[in-house]
């Protein structure tokens, strides 16, 4: 997230400039050094973490032999530099399991225990955060709604670059729906959307819909509970309803908690999807600690819709009306605007 910067334009580019003159040209980034040890320990805590941890237990014992046996035939023997080993251990992970969340990964910072990489509840936030700290990470995650503009004739177009935790965005989901609420129709593209937060989902999915809605269900592996997403009963902002035409626009570039909104929208026969199929990524994920500055990205839920019964994990959402990146945009409107005009049907979802 971008970091907020309260200082005038004008002082900020004179600062900006300064420092430029100032600082040296930027050095390569270190190798940091490995020897055996680190490599066996690094590799040893990423076996336990998958098997305790990966959704699949089976496939994690399936990357646990994999592992084991290019240990055993001296694979990563020559492999002296941290980052390269984080590369290469992911990617011989992937090439089990094909999971787009799971990664292994090196920082130059020691990296935070389990219990402090979990994610946070509202009220453990704003017990742990100061309030101008809080005050910053709203403004920060309020920006990730990169545009909310008319495209005259009742049509709206919004842009959402990926979903901060719900208790983030409570206020500019309500304020910008607020903005929205008079449109006849909207295009919500989330082509550039990372993901982010399963709640963040639900909240915004909920100010298109007139009724309770069961969106998504989501398993846990290390409890073995089934935790259900509803929307919203109160919201701070005004609905959008569940009748007005929505067209979202997808592409590679749609990951995780926005292949999610997608995903579920179009499940719900709530809007129609346009442009290219996206990422692929369904898996809930935790960081892990495996020791020193090494950490690992292991999935450990599931995601299941209570419509498809699966997800969209190695597949991505697939849009109704395939579009060009190009085109996208131009074809959404074309499909809105007769629907709003003569009341034609968006394409139904084919899901």
């Amino acid at each position: 997230m971008e970091k907020t910067k309260a200082v005038r334009l004008s002082l900020l580019v004179l600062a900006v400039a300064g420092a430029c003159a100032a600082v040296p040209a930027l050095k390569p980034r270190p190798e940091p050094a490995l020897d055996r040890a680190m490599r066996a320990q690094t590799i040893d805590a990423l076996v336990a973490k998958l098997n305790d941890h990966y959704v699949f237990p089976d496939k994690a014992r399936q990357m646990t032999a994999v592992l084991r046996r290019f240990e055993r035939e001296g694979k990563y023997d020559g492999v002296t530099n941290a980052y390269r080993l984080a590369r290469q251990l992911t990617a011989d992970m992937q090439g089990v399991a094909r999971d787009q969340h799971m990664k292994v990964g090196y920082h130059t910072k020691m990296v935070l225990p389990d219990d402090e990489a979990a994610p946070v509840s509202r009220a453990q936030w704003e017990q742990r955060t100061g309030l101008l700290t809080r005050l910053m990470q709203r403004y920060a995650a309020a920006r990730e709604v990169k545009q909310v503009r008319r495209l005259g004739d009742g049509l709206a177009y919004l842009k959402i670059t990926s979903f901060p935790d719900a208790y983030l965005m409570l206020e500019k989901y309500a304020s910008t729906m607020d903005e929205l609420a008079d449109t006849g129709g909207l295009i919500l593209d989330l082509r550039e959307n990372r993901g982010g937060d399963p709640q963040a989902v639900a909240l915004l999915i909920s100010y298109f819909v007139d009724r309770p809605t069961r969106l998504n269900d989501i398993w846990e592996r290390d409890t073995g509970n089934t935790v259900q997403y509803w929307t919203e009963d109160r919201l701070d902002g005004k609905r959008y309803g569940g009748k007005k035409p929505v067209v979202i626009l997808v592409g590679p570039g749609t990951a995780s908690a926005g292949e999610d909104f997608a995903y579920t929208m179009q499940a719900l026969k709530r809007a129609t999807v346009v442009g290219k199929p996206t990422w692929g990524g369904a898996h809930p994920t935790q960081t892990y600690r495996l020791g020193g500055h090494f950490y690992a990205a292991i999935p450990n839920q599931r995601s299941i819709s209570p419509i498809t019964g699966t997800n969209w994990e190695g597949v991505g959402v697939t849009p109704d009306v395939a579009a060009t990146p190009d085109s996208a945009l131009a074809v959404a409107k074309e499909l809105i605007r007769r629907r709003m005009r003569d009341g034609a049907p968006l394409v139904a979802a084919a899901h």
